[in-house]
């Protein structure tokens, strides 16, 4: 058995692999550099608690990094459905703490509009929306 790395053809299969490479991308920069991933996403580590750098590289990383590639090496409707289902899902939890955390700022709106398009991306490809 061969095993061929499946490029992307189609406008829509390119739509899906780019918010794949973008997960992939996002978990890298956590993988390599977590104390500056979480300086991006405002969260601050204390001398005490080493231990919250290995969550960025293991818990948060490892999520980004496995459902990214997994989704670049065999580019399956079904991986495309569940990388949508993930950034779909993170979206709503951005915009239910927007409206019950007082969250609603600017940087909020800028990651929810990223995260909407992240999941709009393989979705619309998976059900066959883009060809």
């Amino acid at each position: 058995m061969e095993f061929a790395f499946p490029w992307p053809f189609s406008q829509g299969e390119w739509l899906a692999w780019s918010s794949a490479v973008v997960t992939v991308l996002f978990g890298l920069i956590l993988f390599f550099a977590p104390g500056l991933s979480l300086r991006i996403l405002r969260l601050q580590t204390t001398p005490e608690h080493p231990e919250a750098l290995a969550e960025a590289r293991a818990t948060m990383s490892g999520f980004y990094l496995g459902l990214g590639l997994t989704c670049i090496l065999f580019a399956q409707p079904m991986l495309y459905i569940a990388l949508g289902a993930s950034w779909a899902l993170t979206a709503f939890g951005r915009l239910v703490s927007m409206m019950s955390d007082r969250g609603n700022t600017l940087y909020n709106w800028i990651s929810l509009t990223l995260e909407i398009v992240l999941a709009a991306l393989p979705l619309a490809f998976a059900f066959g929306l883009v060809p």
